[in-house]
């Protein structure tokens, strides 16, 4: 029998993969546990969605490109990566990206998922009733015709040339020129997405952001900040906090503008234009990422240290290297420009749990994201890496793609074009 087929270590949970075809909507769960994948899958039966199970990061994303479900409900905690190495993935695949993603999950990386076009965070344990209402999320998602987005722009040409650039037969654009204006459409109106310019006529954008987190709003939608403003590093960690990204205006920056919307939309790309498919694949093919970044890379290993600096230089990163936990408290205290750090756990002279619980010490580093390397992908040792201050851990051998994908979440998402 079908139960029967075992993975290597692990047992596949019946699912609804051999009773193709699906009923109209079908749900993918990419959950190690396998009660609560049951569970899920138990629920989804109830609400009338056929369901996929997955149970590693790998086979999520495999699953998910194969049969495309309408939705997808993600652990953030799996054997083999992070949850939000497969929600890079498949927001990087034009084929997946316009799936509704949920989270549910233990561990609450709840900022970092909805920056990256997650429809909504769940807590584990989630009650009954709190799993009802994340599957009804998914379904307002999916039946819901019109996408609504606020563009707050005081140019007029601007404004123009931006609803140009994003309008389409299920794309609703209201524009306005003052922040006062947007609040109070924002009071009584809920929109998928909002564009806004920082200069404004009455109010500064990021006062605007303020206030919107402050004052009574139907809902926060997702923000992406549009100006021709330079940005100092302070102002762009106080922008971070509200918008999921920054586009500095630019030759470039339509392609990108038009990235982010139709991210945030959940747009099938091939239903779009041709020349507007073009411009997404454009603005994707530039490793903007990792581009002029400051990557310090901790190991003692100097095969490893040589293996990873080829491999992000290569990408256009900058790499400082130190061989122990000492040296790198010692590079950064001496260069507070790195912008992201590879930590090893197994070093001598002071390990990685060490390094990582002396950096986040200090009040400069506490937003820095620091990637932990594990020798083995065990469940302790990710507990450990997280408490320690890791923002995220990858396990050896390190696989270039799954580490580039990790990089690119946590980099802070700021576009310079």
């Amino acid at each position: 029998p079908a139960a029967s087929r075992t993975v290597p270590a692990v047992a596949r949970l019946p699912d609804d993969r051999d009773d193709l075809p699906f009923k109209e909507r079908c749900v993918l769960v990419i959950e190690d546990e396998p009660q609560f994948a049951r569970i899920l899958r138990d629920l989804a039966h109830e609400l009338r969605f056929s369901c996929l199970i997955a149970q590693n990061a790998d086979d999520g994303f495999d699953t998910a490109a194969q049969y495309k479900p309408d939705a997808i409900l993600l652990d953030m905690r799996l054997p083999d990566h992070s949850g939000l190495t497969v929600l890079e993935r498949l927001k990087e695949n034009p084929t997946t990206r316009h799936i509704p993603v949920h989270v549910v999950s233990v561990e609450d990386r709840r900022e970092a998922a909805l920056q990256m076009g997650a429809v909504g965070y769940a807590m584990k344990p989630a009650t009954r009733d709190e799993l009802k209402a994340v599957f009804g999320r998914l379904e307002a998602k999916l039946v819901q015709k019109v996408k609504r987005i606020l563009l707050v722009e005081d140019d007029a040409r601007q404004r123009e040339s931006m609803s140009r650039l994003i309008e389409d037969v299920d794309i609703e654009i209201t524009a306005v020129e003052f922040g006062e204006q947007a609040l109070e459409l924002l009071r009584s109106t809920v929109f998928d997405c909002m564009i806004i310019d920082l200069k404004l006529p009455d109010m500064d954008g990021s006062e605007l952001l303020e206030r919107m987190a402050k004052e009574d709003i139907c809902s926060f939608p997702p923000v992406i900040v549009y100006t021709g403003r330079n940005l100092t590093r302070d102002e762009e960690a106080a922008l971070l906090k509200y918008s999921r990204s920054i586009i500095i205006k630019g030759a470039r920056s339509p392609e990108r503008l038009l990235d982010e919307v139709t991210l945030f939309l959940h747009k099938v790309e091939s239903d779009m234009p041709p020349e507007r498919q073009k411009m997404l694949k454009s603005a994707r093919s530039r490793e903007k990422a990792f581009e002029g970044r400051k990557i310090l890379v901790v190991d003692d290993d100097v095969r490893n240290v040589f293996a990873l600096t080829s491999a992000l230089e290569h990408k256009g990163a900058l790499v400082e290297i130190a061989r122990n936990g000492l040296e790198a408290i010692d590079r950064l205290q001496h260069d507070s420009d790195i912008d992201l750090v590879l930590m090893d756990i197994m070093m001598p002279e002071m390990d990685g749990f060490t390094a990582m619980q002396e950096i986040r010490k200090d009040a400069r580093f506490a937003k820095l994201p620091i990637i932990a390397v594990t020798a083995k992908a065990m469940r302790d040792d990710q507990e450990r890496c997280l408490r320690a201050g890791a923002n995220d851990y990858l396990a050896k051998p390190i696989d270039l793609d799954r580490l580039f994908s990790l990089i690119r979440v946590w980099l802070p998402k700021v576009e310079l074009l």
